[in-house]
């Protein structure tokens, strides 16, 4: 199965997200580990991995040790998203046939399935007061944003157009939802909205495609990964677009996630020819490898409401 078909929305944004090259063969006769590793509830950063056969969410501290598989299936587990407490994990997960989304506590107990619709949703991102997930999905017949309650109920789609909406990020404040979508000059760009759909801006117009934004724990920068200039790099900017600055300048870096802090940004790469977990200092400084194996990493998502030492 090649994950140009999974991923961030199931879209053509996986070919930024994953790239084209990175194909996994996932059997239903997945290994399984003899000596599992243990679980923690104290985890810095979520990821996901293929290293033990097919993907699955697994959890680290912020310098890359105690990393704990947390879900265990032959389908494919994806895209954590931590709850604004902390307290929670969302993902999207093929399991039951079709992509949906589930939830489950930061050890990866009490795995609960949230949406329930015979179309794909995915990209799950919680509100800051952890009542409201929203998501991107294609149950509406074109790919748009949706909005629903953290027990998967009262479900509200936000955005309305022949175009694809997807990747949606809340502000720390709760007040606006970012998101990507090719609605006006045919590639992909940033908008905000409010949080109930209504107000849509463009954030950036550039000649590449600008995806995978996310807000800064204050909300007074976004991080997002761009190909404006030739091949996926990670940029920031600041909350109205302004002052747009790349980061990263080696290979193909993907998908920004800030520390609680806002001192770090973890982000994955395969400039080390395969996909793994970096970090950096939020002006692109002192970049350095969180994660080594064979397999691919990818995804990673910070822990917020926690102490991180940097």
């Amino acid at each position: 199965m090649n994950l140009s078909r999974l991923g961030k929305g199931l879209t053509f944004l996986v070919a930024f997200s994953l790239s084209a090259t990175f194909s996994i063969a996932c059997s239903d006769k997945a290994p399984r580990l003899v000596n599992p590793e243990p679980i923690h509830r104290d985890a810095d950063i979520a990821f996901y991995s293929d290293r033990d056969g097919n993907l699955e969410i697994y959890s680290m501290y912020s310098d890359g040790t105690g990393q704990a598989r947390l879900t265990r299936n032959d389908s494919i587990d994806i895209n954590p998203a931590w709850s604004g407490d902390g307290g929670k994990i969302a993902f999207m997960s093929s399991r039951d046939g079709n992509w949906e989304i589930y939830s489950m506590d930061p050890d990866g107990s009490h795995q609960t399935r949230l949406t329930n619709d015979a179309a794909r949703d995915s990209r799950p991102a919680w509100s800051p007061d952890g009542t409201k997930i929203t998501f991107d999905s294609d149950r509406s017949g074109n790919w748009d944003i949706f909005v629903m309650d953290a027990n998967g109920s009262n479900v509200v789609q936000l955005t309305t157009n022949a175009s694809r909406d997807t990747g949606p990020a809340w502000s720390p404040d709760g007040s606006k939802i970012l998101f990507e979508t090719d609605r006006n000059f045919g590639d992909w760009e940033i908008y905000s909205m409010n949080s109930d759909g209504s107000n849509p801006t463009n954030l950036t117009n550039s000649s590449g495609n600008d995806l995978l934004p996310t807000w800064s724990p204050l909300g007074s920068k976004i991080a997002f990964m761009s190909d404006r200039e030739g091949q996926r790099e990670i940029y920031v900017m600041d909350s109205n677009g302004s002052n747009q600055t790349r980061l990263t300048t080696t290979s193909r870096n993907d998908d920004p996630a800030w520390s609680p802090d806002g001192g770090t940004i973890a982000f994955w790469s395969d400039r080390d020819g395969n996909w793994e977990v970096y970090r950096m200092g939020s002006n692109g400084s002192a970049q350095s490898r969180l994660t080594h194996n064979r397999a691919a990493d990818a995804g990673a998502d910070w822990r917020p409401m926690k102490s991180i030492t940097l």
